[in-house]
């Protein structure tokens, strides 16, 4: 059984959001499964899908905490 596996940060898709709707879950969970049956032929219903929303605090990029990296990338592009 294929297992997709989505990882989003729990910023939302808007400034205001702290995560991600129902409504866009859902849409992930169709997009994911359908590309495996169109890409693998996978069936859909054999497929499995997992959304892991992770909190900014628990990633990092470049070495840093992701809130310092993007704090440091702004103040060098002005």
């Amino acid at each position: 059984m294929p297992i997709v596996t989505i990882q989003v940060t729990r910023e939302g898709t808007t400034p205001e959001a702290a995560s991600l709707t129902a409504e866009e879950k859902a849409a992930l969970i169709k997009g994911s499964s359908q590309l495996l049956l169109d890409v693998l032929g996978k069936p859909v219903e054999s497929t499995f899908v997992v959304i892991e929303e992770v909190d900014t605090d628990n990633w990092g990029w470049g070495g840093l905490p992701v809130q310092e990296f993007r704090r440091r990338r702004a103040s060098q592009t002005g």
